[in-house]
């Protein structure tokens, strides 16, 4: 199950905003890097409704595995906990969120992985 379209980041523009305003929050597996939203970014896409909800991207590096189908499994995972745990009420945030994924062989280990996300999500006060 893919994140709606509507909490997607997209464009260079976006990613370029990220990197430089955003407050990071490092793991031992990932980090995140969460940055007050900015809808003008986005209007080149031809958004319409660029609400300032909170928006997520997911990026697995190729050092954690060189195989697409293995990067892409993570990234579902991570997806899914997302929309189970986002409820409503934090949905309203105007954020936006890059999730980084670092190197190494997690693969099989999801539970860590799920619970250093769910602790750093936690530390950015993302989700309470």
């Amino acid at each position: 199950m893919a994140l709606p379209n509507k909490m997607r980041l997209k464009g260079h523009r976006t990613f370029s905003y990220i990197h430089k305003n955003s407050i990071k929050y490092y793991g031992k597996l990932m980090t995140l890097k969460v940055a007050r939203s900015n809808p003008e970014i986005l209007l080149s896409h031809k958004l319409k409704n660029t609400s300032n909800n909170l928006k997520i991207a997911i990026s697995v590096s190729k050092k954690v595995s060189k195989k697409a189908v293995e990067r892409n499994k993570i990234r579902r995972i991570l997806q899914e906990w997302l929309l189970t745990n986002i409820k409503k009420i934090n949905n309203h945030k105007p954020y936006w969120l890059l999730v980084n994924l670092k190197f190494g062989d997690f693969c099989n280990d999801k539970n860590a992985l799920l619970e250093e996300f769910q602790n750093l999500m936690f530390k950015s006060r993302l989700i309470k």
